[in-house]
C-alpha cells in the first residue's frame, strides 16, 4: 500500500485546511486509516482515526482536536480526508497519512503502512 499525502500549506491563525491522503490497494475499503503529525522537537502524536464505513460511531479524534477536525474517506476513490477548521499555531506539525490492515482498532492499533506526510504551518 502507497499513501500519498496533499493539502498542506501556511494558513493564519482561525483558518482551515484540507489534507488529502490517496492510496493504493485494492483492498483499501477493510483497512483503517489515521492521521498522526510531528511537530519540531516533539514526538509522532495520533490526530484522528477512521474504521471501515459499515462500522457505527466510526471515527476517534485526539482530545486536542475534537469539534475543530473531521476525518472522513471516500472508498470509492481510496481517499481519505482531514478536514482542519479553527486552526492554532500549535496545530503546526507534519501531518502522516497511514494505514492498519485491519479494520479494528484503529484508535491504539499499531499502523502498517506510512506516508511521506505533509507540513501545515498554522501563523498567529
Amino acid at each position: 500500500v502507497q499513501l500519498v499525502e496533499s493539502g498542506g500549506g501556511l494558513v493564519q491563525a482561525g483558518g482551515s485546511l484540507r489534507l488529502s491522503c490517496a492510496a493504493s490497494g485494492r483492498t483499501f475499503s477493510n483497512y483503517a486509516m489515521g492521521w498522526f503529525r510531528q511537530a519540531p522537537g516533539k514526538e509522532r502524536e495520533f490526530v484522528a482515526a477512521i474504521t471501515v464505513s459499515l462500522i457505527v460511531g466510526n471515527t476517534y479524534y485526539a482530545d486536542s482536536v475534537k469539534g475543530r477536525f473531521t476525518i472522513s474517506r471516500d472508498d470509492a476513490k481510496n481517499t481519505i480526508y482531514l478536514q482542519m477548521n479553527s486552526l492554532k499555531p500549535e496545530d503546526t506539525a507534519v501531518y502522516y497519512c497511514a494505514a492498519r490492515e485491519s479494520p479494528h482498532n484503529a484508535r491504539f492499533g499499531s499502523y502498517d503502512y506510512w506516508g511521506q506526510g505533509t507540513q501545515v504551518t498554522v501563523s498567529s
